[in-house]
């Protein structure tokens, strides 16, 4: 038996783990790099493995850095089984096409740029295209229910836990036998935590013997989300007083969803003006939150409650959706309204132009909900910088700046460390966070043998 990392190792994008037990070779997740350039070049590199000798992947959530490669998977060799639960199923389709789209106008781009200088240049191909994500959908198949285990192949049987992460996502354990060594490899995926709006509390994990767990706030404790709460309400209103615009980047999977229910409740408690105008100006926050509504049985006890009650839980008096570039380009009219728009780190997306037009406004305010990694441009504001490059052009950051860490679909510290007590694993691999986050939390677990792989690292766990 061996277990091999090919991706969000000492680093926070790009999951991809491979399970060899007996003959049978396996992923769990097979994501895309995000950040700057020189981090997004990893994604056209080898996997490390050949993609035709994978027998199945096992889909942890719809998050791009866990699902953004698997089109690319297939289009080189990858004719398996893909499992996941029916939501990331139809999430993951989503994100999927969403993500052939820029890499078909990225290449396209870069086409143009090239022949400006060189009539000759042959056109450059996308990393994958619309095809080739509706392709990779053929392969997808649905995994029954949480915490049923079922067998893979011989040696190897799975059970999906309930992560709180996002709609459908999972934790993984994989119960190994080959040559009569038996091993329990649980795989956390990305950790929620309890109390949230929407969804319900991530599942306690099984005792493993090795654990392969996220560490994306390994390092820090998030803001409560009471105060959280209040203090989006209290910058939406403050910023609707000055006649300001309310910038929110935000992630199309739960971020939005999250924050359409709360300034739904807001309202209905009158803590938000009735009269608040948000524009959703994300084509696919909008599909995400069409797929959220047809997935019930993931909802928590309190949205459930609203949703037999015949309310929608992600619809507000002054909601507008604009799914088309016109309607988009439009919001530069608005004022005292709510814009939210992707990307989530605003490394693309219409969030970009909502900043140019609104950046640079005293008036205007922008809402950080959740994780920026290094060298997006979300991290760039929130760190501090007084001027931004936006579309080739300097922006200055006069809007007022709020980040609210309690929005994370994250657990942080004491959230992990929670459900790593849980486990009692002799080993442990920490992935998916920075070289800081992932020290800092090895140093607190007690009575199990910490390793931090870097990439295509290979250990036997036989």
């Amino acid at each position: 038996m061996k277990l091999a990392f090919h991706g969000a190792d000492q680093g926070v994008t790009g999951s991809c783990h491979l399970v060899q037990c007996r003959d049978t070779k396996l992923l769990i997740d097979c994501g895309m790099y995000q950040g700057g350039r020189e981090i997004e070049e990893e994604n056209s590199n080898n996997f490390g493995f050949d993609p035709a000798d994978i027998d199945f992947l096992l889909l942890t959530h719809a998050h791009l850095d866990h699902c953004g490669r698997i089109p690319l998977l297939v289009k080189r060799g990858f004719h398996g089984k893909i499992i996941c639960t029916s939501a990331t199923r139809e999430l993951a389709k989503l994100v999927m096409l969403d993500s052939a789209r820029i890499q078909e106008e990225e290449a396209e781009y870069r086409t143009r740029k090239a022949l400006k200088k060189d009539e000759n240049s042959d056109p450059i191909e996308p990393l994958y295209d619309t095809l080739d994500a509706l392709h990779c959908l053929d392969y997808f198949e649905d995994v029954g229910a949480f915490i049923h285990p079922f067998d893979i192949a011989p040696g190897i049987r799975a059970t999906f836990y309930d992560a709180g992460h996002i709609l459908g996502s999972a934790s993984i354990l994989l119960e190994l036998e080959e040559n009569h060594s038996h091993r329990r490899v649980l795989f956390s995926g990305d950790l929620g935590y309890g109390n949230r709006a929407i969804l319900r509390d991530p599942d306690i994990p099984p005792k493993a013997d090795i654990v392969v767990m996220e560490t994306t706030y390994g390092d820090r404790l998030h803001k409560e989300l009471e105060p959280s709460i209040e203090e989006l309400y209290t910058a939406i209103t403050e910023t609707g007083k000055r006649g300001g615009n309310v910038m929110i980047p935000s992630f199309a999977l739960e971020r939005t969803q999250e924050i359409l229910y709360y300034l739904r409740e807001g309202i209905e408690q009158g803590v938000v003006p009735a009269r608040t105008q948000v524009f959703l100006d994300s084509p696919m926050a909008i599909s995400a939150t069409k797929i959220f509504r047809r997935h019930p049985e993931c909802f928590d006890t309190e949205t459930w409650a609203v949703y037999q009650d015949g309310r929608d839980p992600f619809a507000l008096p002054g909601l507008h959706y604009t799914r088309d570039t016109a309607a988009s380009i439009g919001l530069k009219q608005v004022k005292g309204a709510v814009i939210i728009a992707g990307s989530g780190m605003a490394t693309g997306g219409r969030i970009r132009h909502h900043f140019k037009h609104n950046l640079w406004r005293r008036e205007a305010a922008v809402i950080f909900v959740g994780y920026a990694a290094q060298g997006t441009l979300a991290r760039q504001i929130i760190d501090g910088a007084k001027k931004v490059r936006i579309f080739r052009e300097e922006i200055e950051v006069r809007a007022k700046v709020y980040t609210i860490g309690g929005f994370s679909a994250h657990g942080d510290q004491k959230i992990l460390l929670d459900w790593h007590s849980h486990t009692h694993p002799e080993t442990t691999f920490l992935v998916h966070g920075e070289e800081k986050a992932m020290t800092t939390f090895g140093s607190l677990l007690k009575d199990t043998q910490v390793e931090m792989p870097v990439l295509h690292q290979e250990f036997d766990i036989g």
